[in-house]
């Protein structure tokens, strides 16, 4: 059985400490914040560290150490337990710039450790499927995508918190839709060029950057993508979601979260007998990305125990900031 210890003890944290109980041990937590170590370790009977070199210095009894604390500490933290000899698995964002994720990938190397990427969308039963016939050609040459995000995030999300700003969070695309261009980079492929657009219509004095992005993409395959996203919309999250548009077929992924088959029509070809998947993660007065977290941590263990493959490298969590990089970067020279 392997053996965990949480950085960040934070709302995802739980969520990780549920699916560490199930299939692991849980040995450790640390939180700069006491009260809420305390109430991660007691609930798990952990140890307790308010100071994660303390953690890393002490704790030989762990393996892995998962990374939960907020984006701009994703690296710093990473590159501390790698180089004191653990395995990392991090949180979404990788990190919050692409020299950042180098040097993750560069000291995992070092130390003859692994650094695993969290993108649980992956996971979702209509992506796997369709991420499926895209790479068995089903769907032909892909001539175009249009890729959906349309969330709710109040000021309330924002109250009192590093979310929203640039130092911690990073942007909307970093926190709210990260999975979601990891997708991109997953089912379609990497992207030559970019245009972007953004502006803050809702959260000004709330958030240091936009509530509101449209983007177009050009792909290195030569399909052609539109990225619409906001956070703005009325009361709820309204819908995640991908069209594609290609050759042999159309198909769309929808839902909130993708986590629906919405449309598809497909030469010779049905996709059926999808299985139900997980919910939603919930986080009381508002929801995020799909709670696909236990897959990701069977997929940690089987690599450590059974040398089998990653389902998410170190290397495509770079390549997701590295769009969202540029994709920030077009925006800011207009």
């Amino acid at each position: 059985m392997i053996n965990f210890a949480i950085v960040g003890c934070g709302r995802i944290a739980q969520r990780h400490a549920e699916h560490i109980s199930n299939l692991g041990r849980l040995i450790a937590v640390c939180d700069i914040d006491k009260t809420k170590a305390d109430t991660l370790a007691n609930l798990y009977k952990a140890k307790v560290y308010y100071d994660i070199n303390e953690m890393l210095k002490h704790e030989r009894e762990v393996s892995v150490v998962a990374i939960c604390t907020p984006n701009g500490l994703h690296a710093q933290h990473s590159i501390n337990a790698l180089k004191a000899g653990f395995h990392v698995l991090c949180e979404k964002p990788m990190a919050i710039n692409v020299h950042d994720c180098g040097e993750m990938i560069k000291v995992a190397e070092q130390s003859n450790k692994r650094l695993f990427a969290i993108k649980q969308n992956r996971f979702n039963p209509p992506v796997e499927a369709v991420k499926k016939i895209i790479d068995e050609g089903r769907l032909g040459k892909i001539f175009s995508i249009q890729l959906s995000c349309f969330w709710n995030r109040n000021e309330d999300y924002y109250y009192n918190s590093w979310k929203g700003t640039k130092a911690f969070d990073g942007g909307t695309l970093y926190t709210q839709f990260s999975h979601f261009i990891d997708l991109l980079y997953w089912m379609i492929g990497d992207i030559k060029e970019v245009e972007a657009y953004m502006a803050n219509y809702k959260h000004n004095g709330i958030i240091e950057f936009e509530d509101t992005g449209v983007i177009i993409v050009k792909f290195i395959n030569g399909a052609l993508g539109t990225i619409n996203y906001s956070v703005n919309s009325f009361e709820k999250n309204m819908e995640g979601s991908l069209t594609i548009f290609a050759e042999k077929g159309t198909v769309k992924i929808g839902g909130q979260y993708l986590n629906e088959l919405e449309y598809q029509n497909i030469d010779g070809y049905k996709i059926e007998n999808l299985p139900q998947g997980n919910i939603a993660n919930n986080y009381g007065n508002y929801q995020g990305s799909m709670s696909n977290h236990d897959k990701v941590y069977k997929n940690v263990i089987d690599v450590l125990t059974n040398n089998a493959s990653i389902s998410t490298s170190a290397f495509e969590g770079l390549k997701t900031v590295e769009i969202i990089d540029r994709i920030y970067y077009k925006a800011a020279i207009k």
